[in-house]
């Protein structure tokens, strides 16, 4: 049984062509036999309030940022058309919430004015004096202390924000792994991954199991279970409609032997 796909951009998320539409990342989603997808668009700030710890902090910009806020307008207006032409697929709304222990109050105004169904967590910046960086940017004068810094601050960001649902990417710096992912070893991290896992595992959220990153092995996701997690999530993160539900036969193979197997239906997370 082929899982929901719960983590899918279109052009309403700032770094995905306009060209990307709900209506083809759908037709995708039925050809690859899923029961359901969540249209999870990026939500982060260049601008953050008094409230909002990224001020706490004295941090005033992101560097060299492209980020864009959500049209929710004409994300909502495209979900309901979606939601009337493809009956048979369950279309859930969402957001990716980028560094939400940074932004809550920020975070909190948007969703108070368009409640989703789907919150994701992520962190794709750590800050360095007052800016935030993209974490590619860090990797290459220091990828140790850098993915280390990394794994904490997502424990952090696991600690200190209870607005997201799903933990997704974990090890997001491998994408961008100096040399090549291949040259990243999960088993140097594993202590640093485990401080996630428990901290996650604690809140009884959910890890993401990412399609588009290297693909978790089957060790991690298991560190996730030894660690206490309940229930895994599987995301494509695509940006492009032929990537909606990419590798998730692979995925699911590396869920069940670490020990997770289908929810309840099959629109739930898969559980222990």
């Amino acid at each position: 049984m082929r899982p929901p796909d719960n983590h899918v951009h279109t052009g309403w998320s700032w770094d995905t062509p306009s060209s990307v539409t709900m209506a083809r990342a759908c037709e995708q989603a039925v050809a690859q036999g899923l029961p359901a997808i969540a249209f999870t668009e990026h939500l982060d700030f260049t601008v953050w309030g008094a409230d909002d710890r990224a001020t706490t902090l004295g941090l005033v910009d992101r560097h060299a940022s492209r980020h864009a806020p959500i049209d929710t307008q004409g994300y909502w207006a495209e979900l309901a058309e979606v939601r009337e032409r493809f009956p048979e697929l369950r279309i859930w709304s969402g957001v990716e919430a980028g560094e939400p222990h940074l932004f809550s109050a920020s975070i909190a105004a948007h969703l108070a004015d368009a409640p989703v169904d789907r919150v994701l967590g992520s962190l794709h910046s750590l800050h360095d004096g007052d800016r935030l960086y993209g974490v590619g940017q860090l990797l290459y004068s220091d990828a140790d202390g850098t993915m280390r810094r990394y794994l904490a601050e997502v424990v952090d960001m696991v600690e200190s924000s209870d607005v997201f649902q799903v933990l997704a990417h974990v090890d997001f710096p491998r994408r961008y792994w100096p040399g090549g992912s291949h040259r990243y070893v999960e088993k140097d991290y594993e202590e640093e991954y485990r401080a996630v896992f428990r901290a996650l595992a604690g809140t009884g959220r959910a890890l993401e199991v990412n399609t588009s990153s290297p693909l978790a092995s089957v060790d991690q996701v298991r560190w996730f279970r030894e660690e206490g997690g309940e229930a895994v999530s599987f995301g494509s993160d695509a940006h492009q409609p032929g990537a909606v539900g990419q590798r998730f036969d692979l995925a699911v193979d590396v869920v069940e032997a670490a020990g997770f197997r289908p929810g309840r239906d099959r629109f739930d997370f898969w559980h222990r």
